[in-house]
């Protein structure tokens, strides 16, 4: 399976980068520890950005579901040299904001899919702002687009690429959530790293549609 997607993610033609100039300076090893995250529809065009991320040198722990879903995704990321953490971005518990924390103190960003595991579409959840501000790691915004893909008829509507699909990928401005933040505060930032990743999409989109027409 892992040599199936990665087979196909090797097709699909880049026509656009937005923020790469963000991208080089969360790969600049400033002392800053950066946290990635993006919409569970867009797993597969993230995180193939991130997996060339590691390649160069990104150190980051992605966070998968505890579920069965998440062997494989878990398994895929440990191959690319990326920690696993096993949870959800929805808890609040203190066992996993603790891993994630510890994570973050050694230097490894936390990869979330800010969405899941099980939705609603697009809502970002309040546990990935809790743990930034708790481990005061920036947020970094991740989108794309496609020309052809499909759309799996589950909660997310799951995108698949098409092979040789042109595609677009975005980088957002990080985001520092205050440590002092007060819990009542935290739902000023999730609103907006829920329209920041969006309005970043909308920006993918538009540019895809006018490098294909």
């Amino acid at each position: 399976m892992r040599a199936f997607w990665r087979l196909l993610t090797s097709t699909y033609r880049v026509h656009g980068y937005i923020g790469k100039e963000v991208g080089e300076k969360v790969l600049a090893k400033d002392g800053e520890v950066y946290s990635p995250c993006y919409w569970h529809q867009n797993h597969i065009l993230c995180s193939n950005m991130l997996r060339s991320w590691f390649g160069k040198g990104f150190r980051g722990a992605f966070l998968v579901s505890a579920s069965v879903d998440g062997e494989m995704p878990a398994r895929i990321a440990q191959h690319w040299g990326a920690n696993v953490i096993r949870g959800s971005s929805n808890q609040t518990g203190a066992l996993v904001l603790r891993d994630m924390q510890e994570q973050i103190n050694k230097g490894y960003g936390i990869v979330t899919t800010a969405d899941g595991p099980n939705g609603p579409k697009q809502n970002f959840k309040l546990g990935t702002i809790l743990m930034a501000r708790i481990g005061q790691s920036p947020l970094v915004p991740l989108a794309c687009a496609a020309e052809r893909a499909w759309f799996l008829d589950r909660w997310d509507d799951f995108m698949i690429p098409k092979p040789f699909s042109r595609v677009v990928l975005g980088i957002g401005q990080p985001m520092l959530v205050p440590f002092d933040t007060s819990l009542d505060q935290l739902e000023g930032y999730r609103v907006k790293m829920e329209s920041d990743i969006n309005s970043l999409m909308e920006e993918c989109q538009q540019l895809l549609a006018s490098k294909v027409t």
